[in-house]
């Protein structure tokens, strides 16, 4: 779709970390027949805008930032999805918290929001996912470092930290099973045990 490569482009241009190419396609097989998508971490809308072209479902999607929520926004409008979007331009961590307080349910969680909270994210997720439904966490390897024995930077060092601490929580949790994929920046996805 040429208004989605406008947006690759826009990312690109201003540094937006977006889905890469071979995680989306895997991205869009997972979504397909969704009917309820939580995204964490809806940056400009590039991921969330993959979802909604190849589902027919309805997408909640968390963002921070002003500014990239704004312009994701935008961009669900301009591909007149704006009715199935709803947006949410606050903390993941209170947002999730919320939900899971009214009990909604959701058949596709796409992670890709703060590595460093994905451990913090994960009892909210599973209480947030229908049984048989999908979590789907994207740049686990977070640059090779993950996997990685050498010394890790001192700026990446509590996010390797915590996504190794979520690797080993969702490997470990009987509820999920889980499949790893080294495409990309990796990621992973695990289904609930229905």
């Amino acid at each position: 779709m040429e208004d989605l490569e406008e947006i690759k482009r826009y990312a690109k241009e201003n540094f937006v970390p977006i889905v890469r190419d071979k995680t989306a396609e895997e991205l869009c097989r997972q979504a397909e027949r969704c009917q309820s998508i939580l995204e964490i971490g809806t940056a400009i809308g590039y991921s969330g805008l993959l979802m909604l072209t190849c589902s027919q479902a309805n997408l909640d999607t968390i963002e921070k930032d002003e500014e990239r929520a704004h312009l994701a926004q935008e961009n669900f409008k301009k591909f007149g999805y704006q009715t199935r979007v709803k947006l949410y331009n606050e903390d993941a961590f209170a947002v999730l918290e919320r939900l899971a307080g009214q009990n909604k349910k959701y058949d596709l969680v796409f992670l890709d929001g703060a590595k460093g909270q994905y451990i913090k994210y994960l009892p909210l997720i599973k209480r947030l996912l229908y049984r048989g439904g999908t979590l789907f966490a994207d740049n686990i390897n977070l640059l090779g470092l993950v996997k990685g024995e050498e010394k890790v930077p001192h700026k990446y060092r509590s996010m390797v930290n915590n996504l190794r601490k979520f690797i080993k929580a969702i490997e470990s949790d009987p509820d999920f099973v889980c499949n790893f994929y080294d495409i990309d920046d990796g990621f992973v996805i695990c289904k609930l045990k229905a």
